[in-house]
């Protein structure tokens, strides 16, 4: 994969993972009541938490946005954005196919822990191809 297509996807994560981060740290009520949970006190500080952990990993991918990554290269970031997508995407898919009737949201956002899961499976397991400038 080239390693403009690399950084590409990094950014495109970084960004998606940050408005998550921010989002759970900054709206835990209202994303609680969004999904139809009520949050009590210790839920929206578990998800204020959780919004950390999405901003941490986007702080990761736009900080290595600029390096070699695939194969052998920054493998610890590949297999950590590898393992977090299909995890995740597993998780939703897995929600999804036991309750059809989620809201919308739920639907776009499985959908796009399946292609960033993919994205990242085809980083790991292909070499980066060197750009060159003829």
């Amino acid at each position: 994969m080239k390693q403009s297509t690399t950084r590409f996807i990094m950014i495109l994560s970084a960004i998606f993972l940050a408005t998550m981060g921010l989002s759970l740290t900054f709206l835990p009520t209202e994303i609680g009541e969004l999904t139809g949970i009520n949050p009590d006190k210790t839920f929206t500080v578990i998800l204020q938490i959780v919004g950390a952990l999405y901003f941490s990993f986007a702080m990761l991918n736009w900080m290595a946005k600029g390096t070699i990554i695939g194969g052998i290269y920054n493998k610890p970031v590949s297999i950590a954005n590898l393992t977090h997508f299909v995890i995740g995407g597993l998780a939703l898919i897995k929600l999804l196919l036991n309750n059809h009737e989620l809201p919308y949201p739920i639907w776009i956002l499985a959908g796009i822990y399946t292609v960033f899961a993919v994205l990242f499976g085809v980083i790991f397991s292909k070499n980066p191809v060197a750009e060159r400038n003829d």
